[in-house]
């Protein structure tokens, strides 16, 4: 059994792609953790999206041994986390189980809006924070500007900032000392009563759930009862140990340590990430502040393109909410896709991740509406309802006041692309708020802004306004009431639910104009004129029509009367016209995803 002295529970905290991942993979092999031969890059991140994207999506544990300069062997258990602003909920749960963390800058790119964000997350939680800069071996590198922004934007002082290599393994040693030396030792009781912490789960197909978790007082054994307040449910340890990176069983857990437990739990709905480990006995003790379950802020809706593989979708979803409990699902059905199901994301990346995981590791074939947010409607009656997607908005006469989701936007940018950004932000209908000067030629702004304005395609529009050197964070603030509008498309006359929209009134003819050109290039024509209408409330605002195919049916007829031309011309316009009334105009996926596509013309 290690003391609790020699103990570190610590994780590493940056904005994406600072290396938090290879510094995992350059500590695993300094501690012996793993060797030469089974190492390979992002060894943490084991899911193939992780791999390929370079980004991590779900928090991982490891438990290392580290010899230290003072000749005592040490237990570091680290916890690896998400840095991407969708997959905050990850951070937040890891940060409870450490005492410490790492927080990591990119020497070449600087302080960027997700450290930020990170890095308060973990003062609020009460961490003691290492700054370390990575990248120093780079070219373009510049760690004393680096570390003098760490000081101007975090308090945290400059000379104390580590300096490293994550992929050479330079100052590897320096971050393990100072990882013994400056994050506290966990408290808590080995011999007091069982209260343990899970800070995250996962879903194994032979093992059933397998459960993270941080002793906090107490010690667990291998067959003993125990009690999740959570759930009132009681169950029995069937194994427990530590994951070096591979599960490693052990005896028991002890007060301070980090490790996994297996107790044929057959659905991860009965395991509440951030619920307590009590002992089945009275008396027990009290149960652990849990963590807030996250509130899925984007909805869209999932159908599988053959109505036939509604059940594997069904299915397909099913293994899906066992892995990730910040997704919902519910079913829903739609006139123009059939049967599907209305699904909620924390944001963008975290809806495409979701819905490119079904399509890989499924094998299915989906259509996707457009992503909207919660909007809330006070009704006429006073009463206030949550509308997560356009086809449940209540009738116009209802309707008192639409309110939307406003969140605090935080943008780090060159100095040279203010004005850009300025400009897009007005576009978006985003308040400035204030600036805070980074660096030398860097500087974050803080806005205000409608959600429904950035889920879309703000991402990809900083990226190019700023040149790649924009970065973004955002959190959630209050509803605020806006002068909103449904968007109906209408496709010869007949309304299409999936493109169905919540716009502002000032966009609405604009949005419509561009919906009805996308689908008016991309339905293909038929024997008769198909009219593509954009409508708020009884008023068409945007109108397009795709031209009839025309057969030449005067083709053989040679000079003579014009009659006969006219005879078969008026014949040829009755035919189109039987044919419109019974003619059913199929979009085509393509359609929608086109739809789906970013509006360049902003």
């Amino acid at each position: 059994m290690t003391p609790l002295s020699r103990i570190r529970n610590f994780c590493i905290v940056a904005h994406i792609d600072h290396g938090k991942s290879t510094l995992a993979d350059r500590l695993m092999e300094q501690t012996g953790t793993v060797t030469k031969r089974e190492m390979q890059e992002q060894l943490l991140d084991d899911m193939e999206l992780e791999r390929e994207r370079g980004i991590t999506i779900k928090a991982k544990a490891v438990t290392m041994e580290y010899q230290a300069k003072d000749g005592e062997t040490y237990q570091l258990n680290l916890i690896d986390t998400p840095g991407h602003v969708d997959f905050s909920y990850e951070v937040e749960k890891s940060l409870k189980a450490c005492e410490g963390a790492l927080l990591l800058v990119d020497s070449s790119q600087g302080v960027e809006a997700q450290t930020v964000a990170n890095a308060h997350l973990a003062d609020a939680a009460g961490l003691k924070l290492i700054p370390v800069l990575n990248k120093v071996d780079l070219q373009h590198a510049h760690p004393d500007e680096v570390a003098m922004e760490i000081e101007n934007t975090l308090c945290l002082f400059a000379e104390d900032a580590l300096r490293c290599s994550a992929k050479s393994g330079l100052g590897i040693p320096e971050i393990l000392e100072a990882i013994v030396t400056e994050i506290p030792a966990p408290e808590g009781d080995p011999e007091g009563l069982l209260q343990g912490l899970i800070f995250d789960s996962y879903f194994d197909d032979y093992r059933g759930v397998v459960i993270y978790a941080r002793i906090m007082n107490g010690r667990l054994s291998k067959k003993q009862k125990i009690f999740l307040p959570g759930t009132k449910a009681t169950y029995e340890v069937l194994e427990l140990g530590k994951m070096k990176p591979r599960m490693i069983p052990t005896e028991e857990l002890v007060a301070g340590e980090v490790g996994y437990l297996i107790c044929n739990i057959k659905t991860l709905k009965d395991v509440v990430v951030g619920d307590s480990i009590l002992g089945e006995k009275e008396p027990r003790a009290e149960a652990l502040p849990g963590f807030r379950i996250p509130k899925p802020m984007v909805f869209c809706g999932l159908y599988p393109t053959s109505p036939g593989d509604f059940e594997d979708l069904r299915k397909a979803l099913d293994k899906l909410a066992l892995n990730d409990s910040s997704f919902t699902y519910e079913p829903e059905t739609s006139d123009a896709l059939g049967f599907g199901f209305r699904c909620g994301f924390l944001g963008l990346l975290h809806m495409n991740i979701v819905q490119e995981r079904l399509e890989r590791e499924e094998d299915m074939d989906l259509v996707q509406t457009a992503p909207t947010v919660v909007y809330r409607i006070q009704l006429v009656s006073g009463k206030t309802v949550e509308i997560h997607s356009p086809s449940e908005l209540p009738d116009q006469s209802q309707i008192e006041t639409f309110l939307e989701p406003i969140v605090h936007l935080s943008i780090m940018v060159p100095t040279d692309a203010i004005g850009s950004i300025m400009k897009l932000m007005t576009d978006r209908r985003g308040r400035y708020v204030n600036t805070e000067i980074v660096g030398q030629d860097r500087q974050m702004l803080h806005f205000e802004v409608p959600l429904a304005e950035i889920i879309y395609d703000f991402h990809d529009r900083l990226k190019s306004v700023t040149r790649g050197y924009g970065t973004m964070d955002y959190e959630f603030l209050e509803y605020r009431p806006a002068q909103l509008v449904p968007l109906r498309i209408l496709v010869n006359g007949n309304e299409v639910d999936a493109l169905y929209t919540i716009v502002h009134k000032d966009e609405a003819q604009r949005r419509g104009r561009k919906i009805i050109e996308k689908l008016r290039r991309e339905i293909p024509r038929q024997l008769f004129q198909i009219p593509l209408q954009a409508a708020v409330g009884g008023k068409i605002v945007a109108r397009e029509n795709i031209r009839a195919l025309s057969k030449n049916v005067t083709a053989k007829c040679y000079g003579g009367d014009i009659s006969r031309k006219r005879k078969l011309w008026e014949k040829q316009k009755e035919g189109k016209k039987r044919m419109k009334m019974v003619g059913n105009v199929e979009i085509p996926q393509k359609a929608f995803l086109s739809v789906l596509q970013s509006d360049d013309d902003r």
